[in-house]
């Protein structure tokens, strides 16, 4: 069928005749928008991957401006993608296949029209790189098979350190010499990470710490020639390559009847009945298909996009500018438990403005969003403007730090948490992935040694988390290192662990940045620190012990907080802080955990005021506040 349509372009009417050419719809010059309207229709609904990654590698002959679909259901599957070895900042470092290879792409719009897209295997639906002012929109994302497994908890034996579990045919898998491994097209994990939903709830099991993670790994006794090992450069213990070292499987595992299965030698409680065990497979392993990978790229929208699963985070973005997610949902789908196998969002060197706002992450297995830069560890000093640098965890392997003329600050964590001195970056060598060579445009400091950090300076952006909704997920809400400017305003709260962390990760993560400049006002936190931990609703922490300030100008107010549990802020580390007009509220939802604790702990803290705070409920603890070390200049109005 052939139809006429008129339109107008700088002027002049012209016409066009629209026909179906191939799996194209409709393709059309724009003289306005530069480029090709492309729109892909059901015709290439049951692997939709072929079409759209051809069309998209013929972009430079062919420039393209906009990608829409028909709406309906379309399937991705990795046999005919493009194939790309990628290191991708906390996740595993692996070959993929993608079907939209967006590199090098600038006003580009991709419009799923109110289609569900579903991917098959180790797949990274959206590869951005090297672009500007990219728009995804009006989609939803899912994969036909999940990430992760789901047991539900129908026997136990505290006696015999045994419990039942029943898995159901979604989630098919085999035993291996005692050892669980689900099997998936394309995928496999075995029982690894490990955490407690309430199915009633479909939400993180109360107290679920005294349960899981389950106990997959024992220390191994039998060792020969170990500790002659001799490695010439530091290595990382913990990097997969490493890991097992020392260690051997702790569970065994029988099966009952099909679908049925035992599990011995958990040392922690046995899980409650009618609780779902989540598993995962192990660390280091288990993140391989993030729905969103945006890396040096310069304008990012997300626009009522809904994430029901993936394998790793929702979104990770990497060096990379103004990037604004709105109606941006990560929720579970199926019955499932589970949507994103790790963060909903991730941040990491970004700079100009990231906002998310209107927008739902539920169920993920990590925090909402974690913004931060990366510390990387001085290894040599070449010259007198020239230092070799080591990624110091696995997971930032491939990064590279910064860009010509990008301000690096140099770091000693035991003097100071802030840069002792500055200098710009005039290029950056690629060795390997954990050794880069930094030549800058000035001089380096005389006293600069190595084991001495750097961060950049410039890779922190102006953050916005405005009207979302952050719960049912199992690690944070927010994890903050940014020292820039962060507005937390009108979002509701109900997570695991804390609800804000604001950390200095300098230890095992290197997630390099303070926080300054940080309002939390007129939000809702529901029965935060539910799964067990004793830590504070808010919380700001340092990984080392030291008394240096990290922390400057927080303003935390007019916010209600309905809890269960006593401990609502921790301070530590902290240079003005204000805690005013806030509500708290016993919640009663669950039996207190923690019952000794104060409301607030302030340490290593000064110029830190309380006023106009409110509290009700019937368990009113005996302390509203311990100060420890050395915290002074605390006001109460």
């Amino acid at each position: 069928m052939v139809r006429l349509k008129q339109t107008k372009s700088l002027g002049r009417t012209s016409l066009f005749f629209i026909g179906l050419i191939g799996m194209v719809v409709f393709s059309c010059f724009s003289k306005i928008n530069e480029g090709e309207i492309v729109i892909f229709n059901s015709s290439i609904s049951e692997d939709a991957t072929p079409a759209v990654m051809s069309r998209i590698l013929k972009a430079k002959e062919k420039p393209i401006s906009q990608i829409k679909f028909q709406k309906g259901i379309y399937h991705f599957y990795p046999d005919k993608g493009l194939e790309q070895f990628v290191y991708i900042s906390n996740h595993c470092d692996l070959m993929i296949n993608t079907p939209f290879p967006i590199n090098d792409f600038k006003n580009l719009i991709i419009d799923g029209q109110g289609s569900t897209f579903i991917f098959h295997g180790v797949m990274i639906p959206f590869l951005i790189d090297k672009s500007s002012n990219i728009t995804v929109k009006n989609l939803t994302i899912d994969w036909a098979d999940p990430f992760h497994s789901e047991g539900l908890i129908v026997g136990r034996d505290e006696e015999k350190k045994t419990f039942d579990m029943q898995i159901s045919e979604t989630y098919p898998y085999e035993i291996r010499n005692g050892q669980i491994h689900f099997i998936k097209p394309y995928y496999e994990h075995t029982l690894g990470q490990s955490i407690l939903f309430d199915p009633k709830r479909k939400a993180i099991a109360f107290n679920t710490e005294a349960y899981t993670g389950i106990s997959t790994i024992k220390k191994n006794n039998t060792q020969a020639y170990i500790e002659s090992m001799v490695y010439k450069y530091e290595h990382e213990e913990r990097a997969p390559e490493y890991k097992y070292i020392g260690k051997e499987d702790n569970l065994f595992i029988e099966e009952l009847k099909p679908g049925l299965v035992r599990v011995h030698n958990h040392k922690k409680q046995m899980p409650p009945l009618g609780m779902i065990l989540v598993m995962k497979g192990e660390q280091g392993f288990n993140r391989v298909s993030p729905a969103f990978r945006v890396s040096h790229t310069n304008g990012f929208n997300g626009f009522n996009i809904n994430i029901h699963h993936a394998g790793g985070m929702g979104i990770i973005a990497e060096n990379s500018s103004d990037l604004i997610l709105d109606n941006f949902n990560i929720t579970p789908s199926n019955g499932r438990m589970v949507s994103t196998t790790a963060d909903a969002t991730h941040f990491v060197g970004c700079s100009g403005k990231v906002v998310l706002k209107n927008s739902t992450f539920n169920n993920q297995l990590d925090d909402a969003t974690n913004v931060h830069g990366t510390y990387q560890k001085i290894v040599d000093i070449l010259s007198e403007n020239q230092i070799g640098v080591r990624m110091m965890h696995h997971q930032q392997k491939g990064f590279v730090i910064g860009k010509a003329n990008d301000t690096l600050g140099f770091v000693r964590l035991e003097d100071s948490f802030f840069p002792f001195k500055k200098a710009t970056i005039k290029n950056t060598e690629y060795i390997n992935s954990r050794y880069q060579i930094i030549t800058l445009n000035e001089k380096l400091p005389k006293d600069l040694r190595a084991g001495d950090l750097i961060e950049n300076l410039d890779g922190y952006p102006d953050l916005l988390v405005q009207n979302c909704n952050i719960s049912n997920n199992r690690a944070r809400g927010l994890l903050i290192s940014n020292p820039k400017k962060t507005v937390i305003e009108n979002n509701f709260f109900s997570t695991e662990m804390e609800a804000i962390l604001v950390p200095v990760e300098s230890g095992y993560w290197f997630e390099s940045g303070n926080a300054a400049n940080v309002i939390i006002r007129n939000n809702v936190f529901q029965d935060c620190q539910h799964g067990g931990k004793n830590r504070g609703v808010i919380r700001f922490v340092t990984d080392d012990d030291n008394e240096n300030i990290a922390f400057k100008n927080i303003e935390i107010t007019n916010n209600s907080f309905k809890q269960f549990d006593n401990l609502i802020l921790e301070i530590s580390n902290t240079d003005k802080l204000e805690f005013t007009g806030n509500t708290i509220t016993n919640s009663g939802t669950f039996q207190q955990l923690h019952p000794e604790n104060p409301v607030v702990k302030v340490s290593a803290s000064k110029n830190i005021i309380f006023k106009n705070n409110t509290y009700t409920g019937e368990a009113l603890p005996d302390n509203l506040l311990v100060t420890e070390e050395s915290g002074e200049d605390i006001e109460f109005r």
